[in-house]
């Protein structure tokens, strides 16, 4: 079973980001800006040894491969941003592409949702719109972008096929056709098709193994909010609230104060465990923590007390339960370096190499 790490590209300077944000802007800004919601809080938080690397080094790439590697991830899942042949923040798959010291297998996940002003609230304003061309056309264009990356020694195939993601599929006008497309294009170049999952929790719900893909990922923490999501849906709220008085004060608390919502950590994790999959095809995931307040404020989600001890006991625990129950080749982390999510492995001023250290031993 290989653990897969999902990769954010946002750490380097672009025009676009310049424009809309700010001179200078990367997900550091976000980061180092970040304030405590309540007592209690640990906000911001600092890479160990201050390190807000710029990924346009190239040997920040090189060090992060190597140290994934050391502490047993099998590779990283990078995001990328295609529309229409507009590309944002490519630089760093590039980059890694054209140096083979970056010596980490990896996959690619396509991004593929509009961006919008979400960052301060203002989601109704787009900033780059993702419109699907149903032109095959453009559909080659995009698999001919991809196709150095799938060749490449270091990519991962499943059964002789490029690993694939599309984050939210169900939103790609005419998917079934497009994917289809691409699996024909791969055969022509050599390969046996191409291996595709889907990642967001509402692809489940669109029930996205119906457009034809391989398998589906319980991308976490929010697989787990959406089977919560589900269970007050299911009932109604005001008979859930009476059901659950903990929600019910939870919720009116954070209205009363002007909270983030908060989730215990042990409950998440508990219903992890707890779960069979919903469907064939569908590989597990974890999270060693989640906090967005740096990107959201008082309107994050905050998976309120992790700990690197914590995250040891329950990863050990999913991993065995992917391979006993889930009988899975796979297993996504969320994440590498999602630092303005509170989700990453790597090292911070707080729990220093802690959550790496829990990932090897629960490995």
């Amino acid at each position: 079973m290989k653990t897969i790490a999902f990769y954010l590209p946002q750490f380097h300077t672009i025009p676009e980001n310049d424009a809309w944000w700010g001179e200078g802007f990367t997900e550091w800004v976000n980061v180092k800006n970040a304030k405590p919601q309540f007592k209690g809080h640990s906000q911001p938080e600092v890479p160990l040894g201050n390190n807000y690397y710029n990924l346009l080094n190239p040997d920040v790439q090189v060090k992060q491969a190597q140290l994934a590697q050391e502490y047993g991830v099998g590779g990283f899942c990078y995001y990328h941003y295609w529309f229409e042949g507009k590309l944002l923040l490519e630089k760093p798959m590039e980059n890694m592409l054209s140096n083979n010291s970056v010596d980490i297998p990896f996959c690619i996940c396509w991004a593929n949702e509009t961006w919008a002003r979400t960052w301060d609230g203002q989601e109704k304003q787009v900033l780059m719109k993702q419109n699907y061309n149903e032109d095959r056309e453009a559909w080659k264009a995009h698999f001919e972008y991809l196709l150095p990356f799938f060749k490449d020694s270091r990519y991962i195939l499943h059964d002789g096929k490029p690993m694939m993601l599309i984050y939210k599929p169900h939103l790609i006008t005419n998917c079934r056709e497009m994917i289809g497309y691409w699996r024909e294009l791969a055969i022509d170049a050599g390969f046996k098709g191409i291996y595709f999952g889907y990642q967001h929790p509402s692809a489940f719900d669109a029930d996205c193994s119906e457009l034809g893909f391989d398998f589906g990922i319980e991308f976490e923490p929010f697989y787990t909010v959406r089977e919560i999501h589900s269970e007050i849906s299911s009932c109604g709220k005001p008979l859930y609230a009476i059901r659950n008085p903990k929600w019910f004060w939870t919720k009116l608390k954070r209205k009363l104060l002007n909270l983030p919502v908060i989730y215990d950590y042990d409950d998440i994790w508990t219903r992890i465990l707890n779960r069979t999959p919903e469907k064939d095809g569908v590989i597990p995931g974890a999270f060693p923590a989640w906090d967005n307040t740096p990107r959201r404020g008082n309107k994050s989600n905050v998976f309120y007390q992790a700990t690197p001890e914590k995250f040891k006991r329950y990863f050990a625990k999913r991993v065995q339960r992917a391979k006993d129950i889930y009988n899975a080749p796979y297993l996504f982390i969320n994440a590498w370096n999602e630092w303005a999510e509170g989700a990453h492995l790597e090292p911070d001023t707080v729990n220093g190499y802690g959550y790496l250290e829990a990932f090897k031993r629960g490995l």
